[in-house]
């Protein structure tokens, strides 16, 4: 998120996008979705569907697993959430909008999930991107491995 832009804003701006993308394609604007859109954005790091219920049932939110799974169907579909299916692991999710390109590393034994940045692999897209003539509109890159505590036996 740009330094010079608060979380109110950043919220604001979001639901413009959702609400947009609802109006234009036809679906209902339902307090649930506007909800559920709020939870995704005020929380950090990644969620898979079951934890993000758990944690709305904890905030005394009223939403079913099927609102859960319809709206973030629709919130993939306007670019506000990226999907990663990161091997056995069910699928993860993380909010897209305004936050910078990472990429992950991935314990294969615990499943813990560790996000990185390195310009060099945003150069290799770019060369790529350039002498495919390919545009490329998002990627997922992930190492597999040991994370430090599973090599350590914990």
């Amino acid at each position: 998120m740009k330094a010079t832009e608060s979380n109110k804003e950043v919220l604001d701006k979001v639901k413009k996008i959702f609400s947009d993308y609802l109006e234009n394609n036809g679906h209902r604007k339902t307090p649930e979705r506007f909800t559920i859109l709020r939870e995704i954005y005020i929380t950090e790091g990644h969620f898979d569907v079951e934890s993000l219920y758990i944690r709305m049932k904890n905030n005394k939110y009223r939403v079913s697993r099927a609102t859960l799974y319809n709206t973030i169907e629709l919130l993939l579909n306007c670019n506000l959430v990226v999907k990663h299916q990161f091997g056995k692991n069910v699928a993860q999710f993380e909010k897209s909008y305004k936050y910078r390109q990472h990429d992950h590393l991935v314990c294969s034994d615990c499943g813990k999930l560790y996000e990185f940045c390195d310009p060099r692999l945003q150069e290799i897209q770019d060369s790529v991107s350039d002498l495919m003539q390919f545009k490329v509109t998002h990627r997922s890159f992930a190492f597999y491995g040991l994370c430090k505590d599973c090599r350590a036996g914990k």
